[in-house]
């Protein structure tokens, strides 16, 4: 049997990263949750923050401990199939992924310590800080990442001897043209992301009759920030568009299986994209939406699939399918964060079961978001590995393709057994519940100031 090592370390590497980035879109959102209920727990004295935020934290520990067991095989996969990569990019993201380490890891890891088991040990505006600390070194950690990628994405700041990259401006590298808009973009997910859990979690506890101060209060806090972040989120992944248009325009024409540049283009709501045709097959489209949205006029043009070689474009189903699952998504997380918010003006928000029953079990529709549309990223920017320098099926490793196929069945095996089992223990500390913090040690300082009544 013949194996391409191309398409499996592709395979391989997009396997473990889709596992991999589950975590820390958690954790980037999740930390910053808990340092927020510390903040209110340290501010009001009202003891249900503080039970919130040490059940949160246990979630958060799980989740943090299984991205970084899954991180560390990407950066393996790098020598052992990506080391022509290696070899010509190197200089430049080599340094961008060591800074995270130096920068956004020994910080999280140096006050990780306190936020998980210092809660009877340190004084409680102390363990604040270290919440604070741990949330603000893993967005610092996403900053590091989304840099390298995106350089990968619209390269900057270097120039090329003897065919590899070497940098010469480290501003221009770190603040590459498409930074700005994938660091928001991404930290807006994983915020977002976030706030579908916790939403999802308070309603489960709301409906369930249980530890109801704690359930509203991640109610409120989940239908408000999602308010806000979720039409946010629209505006920013529009600018993300648009940026994308300027610098990757092939990559937007897959999304919206464009293809001929010469006429405005429709948008297609569903279409089944024929590469070898190079037409769209059961369209539902609206016509010449693409065009307005991309160039705000109805009539004007953006470069079509047809303007390159079909060597030069990329999957462009994965790519078209992957899209429309986000927007879905997306479009779904606005319409029920704004709901949710009416019906907290009205008062009702509580009492609407036709609206928490299946708020309950929406906590897993931000991850596929993310999901989809790392697919779109990284999927869209094919037949390069760095775009205009590396193509892909230059960047492997010279590595028999069934070593890979072996490595990726294990990988399969082995992700699967320790996704299920976090998962599972994960939804074993919700069906515990903040109440098994109830009874705990009073931290350092608490018992000297007087508790303010719960609401």
């Amino acid at each position: 049997m013949d194996f391409d090592p191309v398409l499996l370390a592709r395979l391989q590497f997009a396997f473990t990263i889709s596992f991999h980035i589950i975590f820390p879109t958690f954790t980037i959102g999740l930390s910053a949750y808990i340092a927020t209920l510390e903040v209110m727990w340290l501010w009001s004295a009202r003891e249900h923050y503080h039970r919130l935020a040490r059940f949160w934290t246990k979630i958060f520990a799980v989740s943090f401990a299984m991205g970084v067991v899954s991180g560390l095989v990407l950066s393996y996969e790098f020598g052992t199939n990506w080391s022509r990569f290696s070899a010509i990019a190197g200089n430049i993201v080599g340094p961008l992924m060591g800074y995270e380490v130096l920068v956004a890891f020994f910080l999280e890891s140096t006050f990780l310590g306190i936020m998980l088991f210092g809660w009877n040990r340190f004084p409680r505006g102390l363990h604040v800080f270290a919440c604070i600390a741990v949330a603000t070194g893993t967005l610092i950690s996403a900053f590091w990442i989304i840099s390298a990628n995106s350089w990968m994405h619209t390269p900057a700041g270097h120039a090329m001897q003897n065919g590899v990259a070497v940098p010469v401006d480290w501003l221009q590298i770190i603040f590459n043209p498409s930074f700005p808009y994938r660091l928001a973009h991404m930290a807006t997910a994983a915020y977002l992301t976030t706030s579908f859990v916790v939403l999802a979690v308070g309603a489960r506890y709301l409906l369930a009759g249980k530890y109801l101060d704690e359930a509203k209060t991640m109610l409120r806090m989940g239908v408000g920030f999602a308010a806000i972040v979720a039409p946010l989120q629209l505006f920013i992944g529009d600018q993300h568009g648009l940026n994308t248009l300027k610098y990757q325009p092939i990559k937007i024409a897959a999304m919206e299986a464009h293809w001929d540049g010469s006429t405005p283009g429709d948008f297609e709501i569903f279409a089944w994209p024929d590469q070898k045709g190079e037409t769209n097959r059961y369209a539902i489209s609206v016509p010449r939406g693409s065009s307005l949205v991309l160039t705000h006029d109805p009539n004007g043009l953006f470069p079509g699939l047809k303007s390159v070689a079909a060597s030069e474009r990329p999957n462009v189903p994965i790519v078209f399918f992957a899209f429309r699952i986000m927007l879905g998504i997306g479009f779904f997380m606005i319409g029920a964060a704004l709901l949710g918010a009416f019906l907290w003006w009205r008062g009702k928000l509580f009492e609407a079961r036709w609206y928490l029953v299946p708020a309950q079990f929406v906590w897993w529709i931000g991850f596929v978001a993310v999901i989809a549309g790392w697919t779109v990223t990284e999927a869209g920017r094919q037949p390069w590995v760095a775009y205009g320098i590396l193509r892909t099926a230059d960047a492997v490793s010279p590595v028999p393709g069934s070593s890979i196929a072996i490595t990726l069945a294990l990988f399969v095996l082995v992700y699967g057994i320790v996704f299920s089992m976090g998962i599972y223990y994960i939804n074993r500390l919700i069906n515990t519940g903040p109440a098994s913090v109830a009874n705990a040690e009073p931290v350092s300082g608490m018992a000297s100031r007087p508790i303010s009544p719960e609401t």
